[in-house]
């Protein structure tokens, strides 16, 4: 039997029908009902440095990120939203610790949302009513984003440590407050840094409310451990239908975070595939360093958007087999590389002309499947 490495034909198949939820806006994007599962990521620069800023919102809007979010945490920041609200190609969510105030601000400047943690937002629940009422005014969605580190002491108390329990009862509260002002334009996390606990909470909390839910493993770690962890709690609770917007958090460039979140949305049909190199783990078998091979096919691709599959197979043996349902592909060993699409052997070419190959086939394939017809990448 033949197992298809090919592309889905749409629909693709998911492993749950997604869960109906509520469905809000932020900025121009939708989340939650039918909406596609939005990436985020976060600024690491100081939000007053608008030119930074801006120039790192730029990148993970190329990377494909839907929604940014920046931190707030000082009267120069709040200053500097309007600004980068205006000039951003994606929403902004403006991140508020602390200071009510910058909610204010924030939903004033034109923020797609305003993220809030009421566990350390000081005179919080008093200033709700005022809250909606200027969020309402200006179509502006909120986040009330529950975390493990800055739980509500109250319930810290209780529970004695911030249990799957006590992050859904704290979000489910400060709902609950939302609600009695009659407003619902909002979304919820609750976000733990041991992906047990946090794939418990959004599983309780996704059987008490129809909010849509943003999915976070808060301080996941660097990022091989940060993708490890994300791409399991979250493949967990997506396979079951649960979630409408991510953030994979990572000790890294932000833009890793945009391409782990893309590649475990993509894994489970849940958004678009594109560009995808399918490699061997290689074995005493290879008679090239497919290793090498295959991070410089990786590499020259980068720019490739269309959603092609590219096999890198280390040697002949089983190399076409493997590969067959790739587009495109190599099968290398002894000095030269055997370039095939769809299984069937185009050329044979040198070592090392494999790389510089493969680019020109997936330029001419991606042409044929955009409306310019203009090569996406080259080696120089």
């Amino acid at each position: 039997m033949t197992v298809n490495l090919g592309m889905p034909t749409p629909p693709a198949p998911t492993l749950a029908p997604r869960r109906r939820t509520r469905q809000i806006r932020v900025g121009d994007v939708l989340v939650g009902g039918d909406a596609p599962i939005s990436v985020q990521s976060m600024t690491t620069t100081k939000t007053h440095d608008i030119g930074a800023t801006l120039q790192q919102i730029a990148a993970l809007t190329a990377a494909g990120c839907d929604i940014v979010r920046v931190a707030c945490p000082t009267d120069k920041d709040a200053e500097s939203l309007p600004v980068i609200a205006r000039q951003s190609q994606i929403p902004v969510i403006a991140d508020i610790h602390f200071q009510p105030k910058y909610v204010f601000a924030a939903i004033e400047a034109g923020c797609g949302a305003v993220r809030v943690n009421p566990g350390n937002i000081r005179k919080f629940d008093d200033q709700i009513a005022a809250i909606c009422a200027s969020a309402a005014e200006h179509q502006v969605s909120l986040r009330i984003g529950v975390n493990a580190g800055s739980l509500d002491p109250r319930l810290l108390a209780r529970y004695g440590a911030p249990t799957a329990e006590a992050l859904v009862e704290s979000a489910l509260w400060e709902a609950s407050l939302f609600e009695q002002v009659g407003f619902h334009d909002f979304k919820i996390s609750v976000k733990h840094h041991d992906p047990v606990v946090m794939i418990r909470a959004y599983e309780q909390l996704s059987e008490q409310c129809d909010y849509p839910l943003h999915l976070g493993v808060t301080e996941a770690g660097p990022a091989f451990q940060g993708t490890i962890k994300s791409a399991v709690a979250f493949g967990h609770l997506l396979s079951e239908g649960i979630g409408d917007t991510i953030r994979v958090s990572l000790s890294a460039d932000p833009v890793e975070e945009v391409k782990v979140g893309i590649k475990i949305l993509e894994s489970l049909n849940l958004r678009p595939r594109g560009l995808e190199i399918v490699s061997c783990p290689s074995c005493g078998r290879c008679q090239v360093d497919v290793l090498t091979l295959a991070n410089e096919v990786t590499d020259a691709l980068e720019g490739i958007t269309a959603p092609l599959r590219v096999a890198v197979m280390g040697c002949v043996v089983n190399g076409l087999g493997e590969g067959r349902e790739a587009d495109l592909g190599v099968a290398a060993g002894n000095g030269k590389g055997k370039i095939f699409m769809h299984g069937e052997v185009i050329r044979t070419v040198p070592e090392h002309e494999i790389v510089a190959t493969l680019v020109d086939e997936a330029n001419r394939m991606a042409a044929e499947m955009s409306d310019t017809g203009d090569p996406v990448v080259s080696v120089s």
